[in-house]
């Protein structure tokens, strides 16, 4: 009897499995039924039927997982905290949240990923690839979803709805943020100073007043700025452009603030009032000025004598005693002047002259 080592009679026996090939793309199974059923991916025979819905599949193990939707079974449960899922591939996500397994790696930078449609996801900042279009205007999109959000602006339809005033929103992330105005909830906060914020944005925009970051400069004279708005706003004193017009005289203007103040000069409108004596004004900063009449606060100073002055302009009207400046001059004779109210008053003596004179050139009767 031939002396034969139990790792040859292993491997003899592995060799004796017959493997079954798929006809069409060479696949190999262990079994017949496994080829078999593998082979229907070809055909687009779908025998197995869903009793409730009568969805069809080519593979049983797919229609019993569909079956848990209405049955809903979930067999697959979570060791660490209970959580149960229809299907072991879910559970096995799952579980990477808890251990923090990353097992699917960009290939470009290196970036790990617990998922790997996210790590797909990733790899499109890399490629530039933008896989869904917009079937109106064709607009393309990194990610489907954002692709349908987009798609609402040519439908109309505002899914997302405040609990509170009813009002309508496209994507659920807008619905969201105008719910804080009403909650009054501002879940983004400095680093630095502590300040909060409603919208994201709006913090990492204010944490450039901490780091002097200023990303947007000026194509023609380079001036740089913290904020995009405020850039394109500079944009203007070089085109000249005034994108702002009042409705009721027609004057132009270069940015939409001055336009809505502009505006009360025809309706008298005077939104900002003063707590202490109820004194109403068209500009904010007209009515804080207003305040320092009852606070007495002087917050502007001169560095020569310290007097002290609840005004800028007050500050500036001073300084020139000391300076001797006299930046208004008159255009009729040449003098020049400190104070505008003081040119203008003197102009009048010209004008009080030029009267006169034509007084004197009427011949008497």
């Amino acid at each position: 009897m031939s002396d034969i080592s139990t790792s040859e009679v292993n491997y003899k026996s592995d060799m004796d499995v017959e493997a079954h090939f798929c006809k069409i793309c060479r696949s190999s199974f262990t079994t017949k039924e496994n080829m078999l059923q593998h082979m229907q991916t070809h055909s687009g025979e779908k025998p197995y039927s869903c009793k409730v819905c009568g969805s069809s599949f080519s593979q049983k193990p797919d229609m019993v997982r569909h079956m848990r939707r209405h049955t809903g079974e979930k067999p697959y449960s979570c060791e660490l905290c209970g959580s149960a899922f229809t299907r072991n591939e879910s559970l096995l996500k799952h579980i990477r949240r808890h251990t923090g397994e990353k097992p699917f790696s960009c290939e470009v930078c290196g970036s790990s990923f617990s998922q790997k449609h996210s790590m797909f996801r990733h790899l499109r900042t890399h490629t530039g690839d933008k896989p869904y279009s917009c079937e109106v205007c064709g607009s393309s999109f990194t990610e489907k979803h954002h692709m349908l959000g987009h798609m609402r602006i040519h439908t109309g339809n505002k899914p997302y709805s405040c609990e509170v005033c009813g009002s309508s929103f496209t994507q659920r992330q807008n619905m969201l943020q105008h719910m804080r105005t009403h909650t009054g909830d501002k879940p983004y906060s400095c680093e630095v100073c502590s300040s909060s914020f409603t919208h994201k944005h709006n913090m990492l925009e204010h944490m450039r007043t901490h780091t002097g970051v200023k990303p947007y400069s000026c194509e023609v004279c380079f001036a740089s700025f913290s904020h995009k708005q405020n850039m394109l706003q500079h944009m203007r004193t070089h085109t000249g452009e005034k994108p702002y017009t009042c409705e009721v005289c027609g004057s132009p203007f270069r940015h939409k603030q001055n336009m809505v103040q502009h505006m009360r000069t025809h309706t008298g409108e005077k939104p900002y009032s003063c707590g202490v004596c109820g004194s109403y004004f068209t500009q904010k900063q007209n009515m804080l000025k207003h305040m320092q009449t009852h606070t007495g606060e002087k917050p502007y100073s001169c560095e020569k004598c310290g007097s002290s002055f609840t005004r800028n302009e007050s500050l500036l009207y001073h300084i020139r005693t000391h300076t001797g400046e006299k930046p208004y001059s008159c255009d009729v004779c040449g003098s020049c002047f400190a104070q505008k109210r003081s040119m203008l008053n003197h102009m009048q003596t010209h004008i009080k002259k030029s009267s006169e004179g034509k007084d004197n050139d009427i011949p008497k009767s």
